[in-house]
């Protein structure tokens, strides 16, 4: 088959517009649809005494209501005409799903860091999801209007600049092209910006495994055991337990020992040689339930503690993978292992991936995939940004989608093409994230309304953590 010319893909970028114009990405759509029955939904087949505590972190704000409800979101997009141009996408790329971690040869990076809602989709769905969450946010905080604006027209700005710098890159440039600590502090604009990138750097040095297994572990004779923190961290056979006797049947008569062997058996299958070696100088000591994040809430994940012959931690994470709410409304391709699904996706769109990542099949048939807890990890704690560091942080999550997209799918010459030189795409989703965080906010009041009005149940941490004081 004879590979397309640089013209033709481009004219192909072009042609798109036919489709889908530039300025229609403006549209929010006709939204008919019940927020709290999608919600429902997305809540089926929980551990069902999180639910509550999913409900009760998604009530702080709008933006932590956002950041609960991909699943809205997608519903909304497949209801407007989009690009046609496909391509394995985040899903879920907020600006919060962006951190910084440390790659395979110890060197800091930031890139997306969540990819539970992987899947092919149109491009433009995640750059929708990134601005509308910067509105959302910049309204959180109180800023103007055209402060908010501002966020977005810098954000879809750099994409388009750096997606037509990676149509020029050839194919092994994009796959090692990087966003380390140091290229950042080089790109800062103002002196506190890069200032914020080297505290950045140092906090991470400081996030190890080692470290963590101080605060969150003792030893109890030869053994290190985790300690629970209920609702966020409890042993699942526990007397903390926050599961129903219903669903620890499962793990009392399966043997959860055995469990996890079966479990670790299938993980290391999908691991390459030299790291199944080196997982072989680990051994399990201690296996809890970890309630992470606010859409996840409720969704099983468990923390597994190792430790090597000289007494060194390892912290892996199983995490369950459901269906990717892309899938289920726009036509992606079908995934036999939704762990499988996250973990690919996570490598074709990061620039640098942990050594660690892999996938396995748990109780009852549930999907999971394996990840390092925390190795360098660091997320920006963007209520403490003025609004210069956040108009960093906005160029910053815009580069990094278009390496990330231009890396997956080799059609960073389509997709330049497609948004052209001009501003008339960021204008349009400037005025798409304005109408959608008008959206966001009133589904947030429906929301609110039903956890008042007891149709649902929203509990807090605090609530939760009180009851085993008690």
């Amino acid at each position: 088959m004879k590979a397309s010319t640089i013209a033709e893909r481009e004219a192909r970028g072009r042609a798109a517009r036919e489709h889908s114009k530039r300025s229609s990405h403006k549209a929010v759509g006709e939204l008919h649809r019940n927020p709290i029955e999608l919600l429902r939904q997305s809540s089926e087949d929980r551990v069902r005494n999180l639910v509550p505590l999913r409900y009760g972190r998604m009530a702080a704000s709008p933006f932590t209501f956002f950041r609960g409800t991909a699943l809205l979101q997608a519903h909304d997009l497949s209801q407007v005409r989009d690009s046609g141009l496909t391509m394995p996408i985040c899903g879920d790329g907020h600006l919060m799903n962006f951190g910084g971690f440390a790659t395979p040869e110890r060197q800091l990076i930031f890139d997306l860091n969540d990819f539970d809602e992987v899947s092919v989709g149109p491009f433009e769905w995640d750059l929708k999801r990134l601005t509308a969450s910067l509105v959302v946010a910049a309204r959180h905080m109180r800023l103007s209007r055209g402060a908010a604006e501002n966020l977005v027209m810098t954000a879809v700005t750099e994409y388009r600049d750096r997606m037509s710098q990676y149509a020029q890159c050839g194919a092994l440039e994009l796959w090692y092209d990087r966003i380390t600590f140091d290229r950042m502090a080089e790109t800062a604009l103002t002196p506190e910006a890069r200032r914020a990138v080297r505290r950045g750097m140092e906090k991470a040095a400081s996030r190890t495994h080692e470290n963590l297994l101080e605060k969150m572990a003792e030893r109890d004779g030869e053994r290190w055991t985790i300690r629970d923190a209920p609702p966020a961290l409890f042993h699942v056979l526990g007397a903390n337990t926050l599961f129903t006797e219903e669903e620890t049947e499962a793990y009392r008569t399966g043997n959860s020992r055995k469990m996890l062997e079966r479990m670790w058996g299938e993980y290391l299958k999908t691991m390459s040689h030299d790291r199944r070696e080196l997982l072989s100088h680990f051994t399990v000591q201690d296996i809890v339930f970890k309630v992470v994040g606010v859409g996840s809430v409720g969704t099983r994940c468990m923390v597994v503690l190792l430790v090597d012959h000289m007494g060194k931690p390892l912290f892996l994470q199983m995490k369950e993978a459901r269906p990717s709410v892309i899938a289920r409304f726009y036509k992606s391709p079908i995934h036999k292992h939704e762990g499988e699904r996250v973990v690919q996706g996570q490598r074709m769109l990061q620039a640098a991936s942990d050594i660690f990542l892999g996938w396995a099949t748990g109780p009852l048939g549930r999907h999971f995939y394996f990840r390092q807890l925390r190795d360098m990890k660091l997320s920006a704690n963007i209520e403490l940004f003025d609004i210069e560091l956040l108009g960093g942080y906005a160029r910053l999550c815009g580069w990094i989608m278009a390496r990330a997209h231009a890396k997956a799918s080799g059609q960073a010459i389509e997709v330049s093409a497609y948004i052209g030189r001009g501003d008339q795409f960021a204008e349009a989703l400037t005025g798409y994230a304005a109408a959608y965080a008008d959206q966001v906010e009133r589904d947030y009041d429906v929301f609110l309304k039903a956890c008042r009005s007891g149709q649902l149940e929203a509990r807090t941490d605090e609530d939760m953590a009180a009851d085993f004081r008690m």
